[in-house]
């Protein structure tokens, strides 16, 4: 009897945490958000997508950050649904960063969910992620907000922790790398759109250099760390004159270098008459794709294929699509590595 009474005693103790949580989250959300939300004039217009579109709040050592959730609807009791983390750029939200992806709808369709951590204006006048902060560790501590916001997503919200990819635009992008590196066993891939890859700057004028394409040749870790970094998917456009794409590059070397990669023949690709791209595989043993550089000739500093608004290009290739492709590619990866090893056992 006694063997029997201790794994109920745990699961009513979780059950119970589960359920503070979840109290003390609605609690704070509506008081906090009411605080730092900006005026009813500023607000973006409806978010599209057939589902709930959940308000929360991320609380850590740096402060609070407000994020939003999307959630498919129709999701049953107890479903557990992939994660896509989604880091806006400067001078967005999470809402206009909804809205110029339009990964919402395409989370309908696929049925994911869609987390939009959102960064505050007391902490970067111009909404940028502090991504290059890592000397005063500013940059660690939004990304461990980052990460309590995934926990959130995943205990109250039915994410998968095992399907979680997170994606970003810009300094979100730098952010999102950033968080893999340092986190690599909370996400299955990582996705850059014009960022800078991580350790290319430790200051402001560090980060400014590094945009104008003064980076390092490749990113600094151990190398076991460096390991077990997730698969990278860099997107970036040749006409890009804020971040230039030697990051791009940077970026891809570096994963590459980490895991002994090599990359392979560049393929040409045009959908209609949207921008032409060139994607490049950097594989591992036995054809492992650990990094894949994806070059748009004719995109600026914009999420490609997205909505028409600004930091947004309705002309390029869907970024939105090559980045879920790309994540559930990933997902797909670990389930088959999970499911041999279950037949093996």
């Amino acid at each position: 009897m006694r063997r029997h009474a201790m794994p109920r005693r745990r699961h009513t103790w979780a059950k119970t945490l589960e359920r503070n949580f979840l109290t003390l989250s609605r609690l704070a959300a509506p008081s906090v958000t009411a605080a730092f939300s900006p005026p009813a004039r500023t607000r973006a217009r409806a978010v599209p997508g057939d589902g709930a579109w959940i308000a929360g709040v991320s609380m850590g050592m740096a402060g609070m950050r407000r994020f939003r959730l999307f959630r498919p609807s129709g999701m049953a009791a107890g479903e557990r649904l992939p994660l896509m983390v989604m880091l806006h750029g400067c001078g967005q939200d999470a809402e206009s960063f909804a809205i110029a992806t339009r990964m919402n709808q395409l989370a309908a369709r696929e049925r994911f969910l869609v987390l939009y951590p959102e960064q505050d204006r007391m902490a970067n006048q111009q909404r940028c992620w502090n991504w290059f902060d890592t000397r005063n560790g500013r940059a660690f501590g939004e990304v461990d907000l980052v990460l309590n916001a995934i926990d959130q997503a995943c205990l109250l919200h039915g994410g998968d922790r095992e399907q979680v990819a997170v994606a970003g635009l810009s300094a979100g992008a730098s952010l999102a790398a950033l968080l893999a590196t340092r986190h690599p066993a909370r996400v299955r891939a990582v996705v850059m759109h014009s960022g800078v890859p991580p350790g290319s700057a430790d200051s402001t004028m560090g980060a400014l250099r590094a945009m104008r394409g003064s980076v390092n040749e490749g990113i600094e870790a151990p190398v076991q760390a460096a390991a077990a970094w997730p698969p990278l998917l860099v997107i970036h456009g040749s006409s890009d004159r804020i971040v230039d794409t030697r990051n791009a590059l940077a970026a891809v070397q570096g994963w590459a270098q980490a895991a002994g990669a090599r990359p392979g023949t560049g393929r040409k690709v045009q959908r209609g008459k949207r921008y032409p791209m060139t994607v490049t595989d950097y594989k591992a043993a036995r054809s492992r794709t650990v990094a894949r550089l994806v070059e748009i000739t004719g995109l600026g500093h914009a999420w490609s294929g997205g909505s028409r608004v600004t930091h947004s290009d309705p002309s390029g290739p869907d970024a939105s699509r090559l980045a879920w492709a790309f994540a559930a590619d990933q997902f797909a990866r670990q389930e088959a590595m999970r499911s041999a090893g279950r037949k093996a056992a």
